[in-house]
């Protein structure tokens, strides 16, 4: 069972240059879970204020859902917070559990992740593996993504093949999806219960189902394809190689708000050295980018190059 290659930051920096990287802070990850909050609460009131403008909240809400997912993430390899019971508090009953998630069923299956990226035994190998696929078949999954499906999949029927499979009644491992959709329901439901009824409370019920639940279902499964193709899709020499089992994605402003937030397009810095946290991986970037080896990372210019490259088959 062969582990992926790996690289150690003597290999490329002093141990003075490396030392700032490895800088824990106590209030930086803390600090971005209360502005994700803060950019979904500003929406939800935009949004309530001026329905017209309601599209474009729904964009902004679910990628901030996806920031909640990127910020559980890091809670995942303990750099959110310096205290690790905060780490764990905070990605677990603010980042996880109000998308559907669970930071303790995710964190086992994403160090796997990290600890065979690209190799046969990477649990995350089916979301790279069948790229590139047609324009039709892409645009075929991005349709399923924004008309819910995705959503239904996930939040419905996998959390009850999870289900089933805990009481014995089905024997095959279901879609990893599960892994994280289907072992929080109940957490879940009691959490998005209390900001219908704090919604309901200001008279707005119908915001947690227009700007919450819909963002949910629609842009959020979106977005997170997006950022799952961006990070291994269609990297040539992804296996053997340390400085390219990921790929970089340069993301512009209207990148880094409707699609890749909190610095989650810098992923091959990130499978280099995981314990950084996601606020100093662009200098990181850029200090391994001065390298040799890191003339060798894979870098896209934006997600539509991305995109190009993971619909490149021919029908």
């Amino acid at each position: 069972m062969p582990a992926a290659p790996r690289v150690s930051p003597s290999e490329l920096f002093s141990p003075e240059a490396w030392a700032p990287f490895q800088t824990r802070s106590s209030w930086k990850g803390p600090l971005l879970v209360l502005h994700c909050w803060g950019v979904i609460a500003a929406a939800i009131a935009l949004g309530v204020w001026q329905p017209l403008l309601i599209p474009i909240c729904i964009m902004v809400i679910g990628t901030r859902q996806l920031g909640l997912a990127i910020l559980m993430h890091e809670a995942a390899h303990g750099v959110l917070a310096g205290n690790l019971k905060l780490n764990d508090v905070l990605g677990h009953w603010f980042c996880a559990v109000p998308i559907g998630a669970s930071l303790t069923a995710y964190r086992p299956y994403h160090l796997a992740h990290h600890r065979f990226a690209q190799q046969p035994e990477d649990p995350d190998l089916i979301l790279s593996a069948p790229f590139p696929v047609s324009g039709v078949s892409l645009r075929r999954k991005m349709i399923r993504d924004l008309t819910g499906q995705t959503f239904f999949k996930q939040r419905v029927l996998l959390p009850v093949a999870a289900l089933r499979q805990r009481s014995g009644r089905i024997g095959e491992a279901h879609d990893y999806d599960a892994v994280v959709t289907g072992r929080s329901v109940l957490a879940f439901l009691v959490w998005n219960a209390a900001l219908l009824g704090l919604l309901s409370l200001f008279g707005v019920w119908w915001a947690f189902f227009a700007l919450w639940l819909l963002p949910m279902a629609t842009w959020f499964p979106l977005v997170t394809r997006l950022r799952n193709i961006a990070e291994h899709a269609c990297v040539e020499g992804s296996a053997e190689d340390a400085f390219r089992a990921a790929r970089t994605t340069r993301a512009r402003w209207w990148e880094r708000a409707f699609i890749a937030p909190y610095w989650v397009n810098f992923h091959a810095e990130h499978h280099l050295f995981m314990h950084v946290p996601c606020w100093n991986l662009p200098r990181l970037h850029r200090a391994i980018r001065r390298t040799e080896p890191g003339r060798r990372m894979e870098v896209a210019g934006g997600y539509v190059e991305v995109l190009k490259q993971a619909a490149s088959r021919p029908v």
